[in-house]
């Protein structure tokens, strides 16, 4: 069912008509291959990488086409963008903004300055993005490092306090929403405790459930409700959190996403899987995705773009639930229709305050 007007169109979108996976595509054109695959299997969304995208006019027209395709002008389209070193969209097309851990520093000198400015960066980069029909930004990380952990995090943090994390994440969400953009909080419940990278290998994690209570869980819990109180997105953490559950990654443990990730954490949100062809899951993204979808992710996400790999998964894969259907449609529903731009005055500002980050 296609919407064309996006503040009249969500409710009337069979969202749970969609298969719950977020695909990625091999290059900027989807193929003849891909188009008739995404036509008939119907994938919930399309997420974007380096390799989709040469300009904006090019990408415009790659979203404009996957939305064609699969019959839903709001089917999700996600990015990661968070500034720094995990940036899809580069110069010269596109600004250069920093790493969270800039927001931290000033965060550290002035609370309100560092929320401000967390806030009007990411205001800018959801304008980016709306500005190509990218909804879905895959930030905030809401993580908190620990001494010793393994640098995939690194930079990419607000802080080393669950405070900070949280202070810069609300306004990172803000920022997003205000622009016309769905934030992702990610990696829940934390990252920051691995000693190795999950894109290579099965971080274990061995500390005590009361103490990631008290640390890692405190951004995520702080962050469940976006502005105005709607649970929006979350990226799961393949990670082992040994105390919970010693037999498997969070993504595909019942015990972390029911137990933590939905009760004592209360994400009531959309809950969708990191890259299902990241080392630390051992199966087949076709096992791997219907693993966590019995577990208890809403949705999956499978970014490679190779194309026997999205046929298993599809085929392996059940319908979405209603509870997934639900909370996608609530999330969607959470966005301005009209954001209002950024004014000149609000850019200025912006300018002002980078230059007064610490070094």
């Amino acid at each position: 069912m296609s919407a064309a007007d996006p503040g009249a169109g969500v409710s009337a979108i069979d969202w749970g008509g969609y298969a719950p996976v977020v695909v990625g595509c091999a290059g900027p054109q989807l193929t003849a291959e891909e188009r008739v695959l995404f036509g008939v299997r119907k994938p919930l969304g399309l997420i974007l990488f380096a390799r989709n995208i040469d300009s904006p006019a090019q990408v415009r027209s790659l979203v404009a086409d996957f939305r064609g395709i699969v019959g839903n002008d709001l089917a999700p389209v996600l990015i990661d963008q968070e500034g720094g070193r995990v940036a899809r969209l580069k110069p010269p097309h596109w600004p250069k903004y920093p790493p969270g851990a800039v927001f931290g520093r000033l965060y550290a000198q002035d609370r309100a300055a560092g929320e401000e400015a967390a806030y009007l960066n990411y205001r800018l980069i959801g304008a980016d993005l709306a500005a190509l029909g990218i909804d879905v930004d895959c930030a905030p990380v809401a993580d908190l490092p620990v001494e010793g952990a393994h640098d995939v995090i690194g930079d990419r943090a607000y802080g080393r306090d669950a405070g900070t994390v949280a202070a810069i994440g609300h306004a990172v969400m803000r920022g997003l929403v205000d622009a016309g953009v769905l934030p992702v909080i990610k990696h829940i419940p934390g990252h920051g405790r691995s000693h190795v990278d999950s894109h290579l290998d099965l971080p274990v994690v061995d500390t005590d459930l009361a103490e990631m209570a008290h640390s890692d869980f405190r951004p995520f819990v702080a962050l469940k409700d976006a502005p105005g109180g709607t649970p929006l997105w979350a990226m799961t953490a393949h990670i082992v959190y040994s105390a919970i559950d010693p037999g498997q990654p969070a993504t595909m443990s019942p015990q972390v996403i029911g137990e933590i990730i939905r009760q004592r954490i209360g994400f009531d949100g959309v809950l969708v899987t990191d890259d299902l062809n990241m080392k630390a899951l051992k199966g087949s993204p076709a096992e791997s995705g219907r693993a966590a979808l019995q577990a208890g992710c809403d949705l999956v996400l499978h970014c490679s773009g190779d194309l026997p790999e999205m046929q298993a998964l599809f085929a392996a894969l059940p319908a979405m639930t209603d509870a997934a259907a639900r909370r996608v449609a609530a999330a969607r529903a959470a966005l301005p229709v009209r954001p209002a731009p950024l004014s000149a005055a609000e850019e200025a500002r912006y300018r002002q305050l980078m230059d007064r980050v610490p070094a």
